[in-house]
């Protein structure tokens, strides 16, 4: 049996290497795409593979020029690709009075038109290729809800990227591609762990104090983990999910229920 192809973009850390990772184990053929190539490259040594030979690759999500370049070039080595997860995004906690029209434009840009220009690449090579291929856009709790102190950039993006799932499911039903987003909650990231920083000064705690907050918040009393998303990510990229299109996925231990 052929191996899938599968990109990730954001995998120099965190929830992107989770999910790189338990591709790689499930049997894909995993390239790895981040802005930072050697974050990219130790993750991609992690399951036998690296820039040399294409299994890492630099990729900029806000350039769709680098976006069609980086898809055009997975192709041209594997024939196709099979799986997009477009995981790549930021964030910064702010007050949404104090939040730069700067700061706006690059969370939009990363979060938001990043999926775009990603999903437009990744779709079009699985239509030359004729591959039924599967999508996957991470999302947020915070794209199910307004209810998040300090990150009215990132709310908007998030709520962008769920709605924008719906609309790229539609349109390439067609082609047998499917698209579905995943939303976690409080996922133990480095980027939480700046988030926990940000928020406890907003706020005049502690971290230890919002963590707790956020464990309380979650009925599964603990916080999430990236393997909690990878799995699910796998899920939806898997034979079982084929059937599954413009949904977006709640894995979060039960902090939003919708």
């Amino acid at each position: 049996m052929t191996s899938k192809i599968a990109v990730v973009t954001g995998p120099g850390s965190g929830i992107g290497r989770a999910i790189a990772t338990e591709l790689a184990a499930r049997g894909h053929v995993v390239v790895a795409t981040d802005l930072d190539l050697a974050a990219a490259t130790e993750t991609a040594a992690a399951f036998g593979g690296g820039a040399s030979d294409g299994r890492a690759r630099k990729l900029d999500v806000t350039d769709p020029a680098d976006a069609t370049a980086v898809a055009a070039a997975v192709a041209a080595e594997h024939g196709t690709i099979d799986v997009w997860v477009s995981n790549a995004g930021i964030s910064k906690m702010q007050p949404f009075l104090d939040t730069s029209p700067a700061d706006l434009r690059r969370t939009l840009a990363v979060n938001l038109e990043g999926v775009f220009h990603c999903g437009q690449a990744a779709a079009r090579v699985m239509i030359a290729a004729g591959t039924a291929g599967t999508i996957v856009n991470l999302a947020s709790m915070a794209g199910k809800q307004g209810r998040v102190p300090y990150l009215a950039d990132y709310v908007a993006s998030k709520f962008g990227v769920v709605g924008l799932t719906q609309a790229m499911a539609f349109e390439l039903a067609p082609h047998g591609i499917t698209v579905n987003s995943v939303c976690p909650g409080y996922v133990a990231t480095p980027m939480q762990d700046r988030e926990l920083r940000w928020e406890a000064a907003l706020r005049g705690t502690d971290p230890a104090a919002v963590r707790q907050a956020w464990i309380d918040d979650t009925p599964l009393r603990r916080l999430e983990t990236p393997d909690d998303v990878a799995r699910a990510v796998a899920f939806l990229a898997g034979p079982d999910a084929r059937f599954i299109t413009g949904e977006a996925l709640a894995v979060n231990g039960g902090a939003f229920m919708d």
